[in-house]
């Protein structure tokens, strides 16, 4: 299995519009970072976590030409924002794009993209096939066995993902015991650390680095990551052994 990091940003992306500090100023690849996402190619299929406003941008840069399912992990607009380019595959593979989703989610999508669920079916719009998802684990068609992770994002329910030793969790503020039991002795993990101050619904470093502590995985990445964390070069040289920061385009074999 592979993991490719499509997004390691914030729900505004690195660089911020019209921000001009050192970060979004910054020429180090590594600074500029889309919308939280990762792909998952498993089984001779692909899947990616949450389809976000940079979904084309990432499916394109990553050349990605075959695409089976979308799970999502909540229904922000920078998790969902995207969903509508999913029509390109659909074309190319005469076929659905599998949806996976708590029901909440679903009624999201179904409010967002609501020419999708229209009784007159306009040429050419995205065609889906929704998956609900709990807190049991599921299978993926033709992929793998997938165990949700509950956190919560301030008072928002959100789903993190396990897979065999990966697991991955974005836009966490507080995980529940139980629930922490089914991240434990997983060998990599990417997990959000929004910057260094605290904030309402991300863990900051500090708490990030507690939870990473907690599970103790072999190697740790860190994502959902603000312009306010600082530069990518200087955050590294700040973080203990076997935590490092996720950036676009970084790959892990599994």
């Amino acid at each position: 299995m592979k993991i490719t990091v499509l997004g390691s940003g914030t729900s505004q992306g690195v660089p911020v519009i019209a921000c001009d500090c050192h970060v979004c100023k910054s020429t180090d690849v590594k600074d500029a970072r889309l919308r939280s996402s990762i792909l998952i190619s498993a089984e001779e299929e692909n899947f990616v976590v949450d389809a976000g406003p940079d979904f084309r941008q990432q499916m394109l840069r990553a050349n990605v030409k075959t695409l089976k399912g979308v799970l999502f992990t909540h229904e922000h607009k920078d998790h969902l924002g995207g969903l509508d380019d999913i029509r390109a595959f659909n074309y190319r593979e005469n076929r659905k794009m599998e949806i996976f989703s708590t029901q909440r989610v679903y009624e999201a999508i179904q409010k967002e993209y609501h020419y999708i669920f229209s009784e007159v079916r306009y040429p050419g719009i995205p065609e889906i096939s929704w998956n609900e998802i709990q807190l049991e684990p599921f299978k993926l068609p033709n992929g793998p066995m997938v165990v949700p992770i509950q956190v919560m994002h301030h008072k928002m329910p959100v789903l993190g993902f396990r897979i065999a030793d990966f697991a991955y969790i974005t836009d966490a503020k507080t995980i529940s015991e139980k629930e922490l039991e089914k991240v434990k002795g997983t060998k990599i993990l990417i997990v959000n650390a929004l910057h260094r101050s605290s904030h309402i619904s991300h863990f900051n470093l500090e708490e990030a680095l507690e939870f990473i502590n907690k599970v103790k995985p072999q190697q740790a990445y860190l994502t959902h990551i603000s312009h306010l964390f600082g530069l990518h070069e200087e955050i590294e040289h700040d973080l203990p052994e076997g935590v490092s920061l996720a950036y676009d385009g970084l790959t892990i074999e599994i």
